[in-house]
């Protein structure tokens, strides 16, 4: 009994030491939808019971910190702008040529129409720094045996959910699904992930499907057309200059 327990004792450092935190896994399953820089082309469609519509985007991205969205298509919102610089965030409308400041209030509400929020285009929030973050099951999700992992907002965190149940597949890091509940519990939306594939030298999802729980009928799905990631981006790509200058 005492020798078992001595063998124990040794080995449970190197068991820690490979013992992975959720923190650990989101901060991976994060990484490979972003990187530390992005470039691409992205297609954006929104379904509603009354109306379809098709948007297509080049965008560029820094981490947390830096974000400009373009819209190339269709041609009446071509040109059309977002960009987010540290907490404040900008749209330029081209047929007007106004730069309109985006409020924090207004950080939560559709982007151009979409079930996705100004905050999720230009990922204002940070789970990291805002969520508590634990795993408290293993769950099979289209085949993948996956981590569910629990994020409950941080006290004084500037976030609107109340949780988020976060999958990730455990055979490579890719995130499966996430689910938005309010403070009281209600499933609020979720989000899908599939159709993997390759994109500048890293494996992700090609397609996001962000479904409205409440309004039945509602989503948008964002396909990756092109990606390139951890590229650099000159400075000037953030910039008012940039913004307000015509395409």
């Amino acid at each position: 009994m005492k020798k078992f327990s001595l063998l124990l004792i040794l080995f449970l450092p190197v068991i820690n030491l490979y013992a992975q935190t959720a923190n650990e896994i989101i901060a991976r399953a994060e990484n490979i939808l972003k990187g530390e820089s992005a470039h691409g082309t992205i297609e954006m469609e929104i379904v509603t019971p009354d109306y379809e519509r098709t948007l297509k985007m080049e965008s560029w991205w820094v981490g947390n910190e830096k974000a400009l969205i373009v819209i190339e298509k269709p041609r009446r919102e071509a040109g059309n702008k977002t960009l987010k610089i540290g907490n404040e965030m900008w749209n330029y409308l081209r047929n007007t040529e106004t730069t309109i400041k985006i409020p924090p209030s207004m950080m939560l509400q559709s982007w151009n129409g979409s079930d996705f929020t100004n905050d999720d285009l230009v990922r204002e929030s940070n789970l990291e720094d805002d969520y508590e973050q634990s795993i408290i099951a293993d769950e099979e999700v289209d085949g993948e045996m996956c981590w569910k992992i629990l994020l409950v907002p941080k006290p004084d965190a500037p976030v609107v959910w109340g949780k988020l149940h976060y999958w990730v597949r455990k055979s490579d890091y890719i995130p499966a699904v996430v689910e938005y509940y309010d403070e009281k519990g209600k499933l609020m939306r979720y989000m899908e992930f599939s159709e993997i594939a390759q994109f500048g030298g890293r494996k992700l999802p090609a397609k996001w499907a962000m479904i409205d729980n409440l309004k039945k009928g509602n989503s948008t799905t964002l396909k990756v057309l092109d990606m390139a990631f951890d590229v650099k981006i000159p400075e000037r790509k953030f910039s008012f200059q940039e913004l307000e200058r015509g395409n």
